[in-house]
């Protein structure tokens, strides 16, 4: 991940990353193992709710701008309800990389102009969530993260 996000932008691919900002672009997939290496280009305050990404670790990697990811605790009361607490905030500037294991909770925010992002996966994350839903997105209600169908 290091190599890849000191790479210069004079690079035909990551040029074209730059001028394009695709949402996301799917850069590489390992045919043995799975592995996925994507690109997204996000604007200031796009921001992606708590979620975690079921059974797979997830290594996201700045190379332009900066977003800040928080991560979360999962509460359940003793009724069955859930909660999430935030436990800390990280700032992730270009050429840093941050990681999150299986399961791990966590939230994003684009807090510059623009980023250019690298997130590799160890597996695919839409095959995990639309297929097997074993991805969770939480919800905010009255104040408080928690896990449900979306509010009306």
């Amino acid at each position: 991940m290091e190599i890849l996000l000191a790479t210069s932008t004079a690079e035909v691919w990551l040029a074209a990353l730059h001028r394009d900002a695709p949402a996301s672009e799917e850069l590489h997939r390992d045919p043995d193992h799975g592995f996925v290496l994507l690109a997204h280009a996000e604007q200031a305050g796009l921001y992606r709710p708590p979620h975690d990404h079921g059974r797979s670790w997830v290594l996201y990697g700045i190379q332009h701008g900066e977003i800040e990811m928080g991560t979360y605790a999962r509460i359940q009361g003793e009724k069955g309800e859930v909660r999430l607490v935030k436990r800390n905030t990280v700032r992730v500037r270009a050429g840093e990389a941050q990681l999150y294991l299986p399961g791990d909770i966590h939230d994003t925010r684009c807090i510059s102009d623009s980023a250019v992002l690298f997130r590799f996966t160890e597996r695919d994350l839409r095959v995990e969530d639309k297929h097997h839903r074993r991805l969770t997105r939480y919800v905010e209600r009255n104040g408080v993260w928690t896990t449900g169908p979306t509010p009306a």
